[in-house]
């Protein structure tokens, strides 16, 4: 139930950074370009942006298995050797977690006690900072995730993208769409 919910609000939250920031950038080039004028704080904003998107992001990699990893030696283990390396690579994962939701809420603290703005545009640091904690806090809720899947044998180890599978079974599968094909063309 929890997960569904951070799912949806994580996949939310990332398609409306994404667009916010394509049409800040969109229309500050139409003005830049058409109209020889510009928005100042346009390029600052879409640096907030593309930040937040990265730390929302990083919780959601986690969750599909996105994120990239050499992990060859690893599947030469026995599965149970597999599960240790998989933990631990939680445990340190959730050590990194636990460093920027102190560090970044120390940073939101100073910067709300200074209540700066940003340099370009009227928006409180604290508030751009505050992605550090909140993005940490998802993705340590997602490693938890996985830890817990590793713990009760849903999941053998940390789940990362194999992109070199993924080619060679596209590679293999346009195989048999032309053998398909060239079986259904009539000879002469």
């Amino acid at each position: 139930m929890i997960s569904a919910v951070v799912t949806r609000l994580e996949e939310g939250i990332i398609a409306l950074l994404l667009a916010a920031m394509t049409s800040l950038t969109f229309v500050n080039v139409v003005m830049r370009y058409a109209f020889n004028s510009g928005l100042t704080w346009a390029l600052e904003i879409t640096e907030f942006l593309f930040a937040w998107l990265i730390l929302f992001g990083m919780s959601y990699g986690v969750k599909v298995g996105s994120h990239i990893g050499v992990d060859a030696l690893v599947r030469l283990f026995p599965r149970q050797l597999q599960r240790v390396i998989g933990l631990i690579v939680v445990a340190a994962g959730l050590l990194y977690s636990s460093w920027l939701i102190i560090g970044g809420w120390e940073l939101v603290s100073f910067n709300h006690m200074l209540e700066m703005e940003a340099e370009d545009s009227p928006v409180m640091l604290w508030f751009v900072y505050l992605i550090l904690p909140v993005g940490a806090a998802l993705l340590a809720f997602r490693l938890a995730q996985v830890g817990w899947r590793i713990i009760t044998g849903q999941q053998t180890g940390f789940n990362l993208a194999d992109e070199a599978r993924e080619a060679i079974d596209q590679i293999a599968s346009n195989g048999n769409d032309d053998d398909q094909n060239a079986s259904a063309t009539p000879k002469s």
